[in-house]
């Protein structure tokens, strides 16, 4: 096996995906840059490939299993191997005025589309990807979640947690409690699995609204993908440590 480290990220062609590919490329790892839309994937290996990232495409739709099979197949010829997958691949979900998704007028087909990306996709990917992660000697899969999927900072008054997204915040609760079973399934094994919250960051997936940039967001699922062998698993975190369930 190579020793060079290959990392998977996916929804990398833009954003905090795309810093987080960066980031990894930097500390040394040869970086898959997933993505739907290939031309902004070319785009974005180009960019990356310009800052000394060693990167290759991948071409990967989360909600497709014939994508999914192709993206595993492609990353088995390129590296035979895989270290870390950051699964930041996401969607929010048609929402109304001021970003709210209404629970009392929510359409279903809204929240079907947002599960099947932001849940779905995740665990698609994931079981396409374990076979060459189990192939590392410290795989790392790294969920991106948001501080909306905590029940415990939606529930308090006293928190401001952003508007309601019935459909959104839900979906990252989902992920964040799947991600809580990957960690109990990989108990007494060397793959560690956690969530990272990047925080409200200006991309497009805000409206360019927010208060950090995508490199700041990126840097916890950053640290997640790197953990030592004794590092946590099973937990959610952000900049600041452990957010509450």
């Amino acid at each position: 096996m190579s020793e060079t480290k290959i990392a998977l990220v996916t929804g990398a062609n833009k954003g905090i995906g795309y810093e987080i590919a960066s980031g990894l490329g930097a500390l040394g790892y040869r970086v898959g840059v997933g993505a739907r839309d290939e031309a902004r994937l070319e785009t974005a290996v180009e960019k990356l490939r310009a800052a000394a990232v060693d990167a290759f495409g991948v071409p990967l739709e989360v909600t497709s299993d014939h994508s999914v099979t192709d993206a595993a197949e492609l990353i088995e010829r390129q590296a035979g191997h895989l270290d870390v997958l950051v699964n930041n691949a996401g969607i929010s979900g048609e929402s109304g005025p001021g970003w709210v998704q209404d629970p009392t007028a929510l359409d279903l087909d809204v929240v079907r589309t947002v599960v099947e990306t932001n849940v779905l996709g995740v665990i698609r990917v994931t079981n396409a990807m374990l076979p060459l992660l189990r192939r590392s000697t410290s795989p790392r899969i790294v969920n991106v979640s948001s501080s909306v999927a905590s029940l415990t900072r939606q529930a308090d008054p006293d928190i401001e947690i952003g508007p309601i997204m019935a459909a959104y915040a839900p979906s990252k609760s989902f992920l964040n409690a799947i991600t809580v079973q990957y960690a109990r399934q990989f108990a007494g094994t060397n793959i560690l699995i956690n969530a990272a919250c990047p925080g409200l960051v200006a991309t497009d997936f805000t409206g360019f609204h927010g208060p950090r940039t995508p490199e700041q967001g990126a840097a916890t699922a950053i640290r997640l993908a790197t953990l030592p062998d004794d590092g946590p698993t099973g937990s959610f975190f952000e900049d600041d440590g452990a957010i509450p369930w």
